[in-house]
């Protein structure tokens, strides 16, 4: 087995333990290199330099455009990068009050840690770099996961995530993943958590538990 395979095989076996992630926060992810897989805590939120300013960083890329767009042109598709995880919070609508909002978390029924294709601007080291910055690509929900949300992070499996990052990846095999290979709907399960995730502050594996 290839240390970058190993490498996928500790990530999809173990615990993210983080449990309430803001966006413009710095977030582990995988990058790849000539040299290999780098790991590095990159700020979530990313705009080319003529967009700094102008509005909030986007933190999500829609795969749809991702490709064709010129706002994301300088990331793709050199950029691609993972962002491991155990799942995501979504908040849904009460019909009845518009005003409440119930949240959601999503993961793998497997209950294994999941991989976001992500596209990233990265300049390796301790410190942060001005510009450096990453965004989680899109896709749309499809079957019950629409009822949550119109939009979903695209996953990838560990094997497909391992070959997202290969640097010698054509731009041709790196769409036909983005908009073809993403892990589908019956790959997940969702329930309602507590309003704490609300709060950022929080963090503890209580926010990721079911309640009634």
């Amino acid at each position: 087995m290839s240390p970058q395979r190993d490498l996928f095989s500790g990530y999809d076996a173990q615990p993210i333990n983080r449990f309430n992630v803001a966006p413009s926060t710095r977030v582990q992810i995988l990058h790849g290199a000539r040299d290999g897989i780098h790991i590095d805590a990159v700020r979530w939120g990313w705009a080319p330099f003529w967009a700094v300013g102008k509005r909030p960083a986007p933190i999500n890329a829609r795969v749809e455009t991702v490709t064709t767009g010129k706002f994301f042109k300088q990331l793709w598709p050199s950029g691609r990068a993972v962002v491991p995880s155990e799942g995501w919070f979504e908040w849904v609508k009460d019909q009845a009050d518009p005003k409440k909002k119930q949240p959601y978390f999503i993961r793998l029924k497997s209950q294994r840690p999941m991989f976001f294709a992500a596209l990233a601007q990265v300049h390796p080291g301790m410190d942060p770099h001005e510009g450096d910055g990453f965004v989680v690509i899109t896709a749309a929900s499809d079957q019950g996961m629409v009822d949550i949300h119109d939009r979903r992070p695209l996953v990838l499996s560990p094997e497909l995530a391992n070959e997202w990052l290969a640097p010698e990846l054509s731009s041709e095999r790196a769409e036909e993943i983005a908009l073809k290979l993403c892990r589908p709907t019956e790959d997940f399960e969702w329930y309602r958590v507590g309003a704490e995730v609300g709060n950022v502050k929080n963090q503890n594996p209580q926010l990721i538990q079911p309640v009634d």
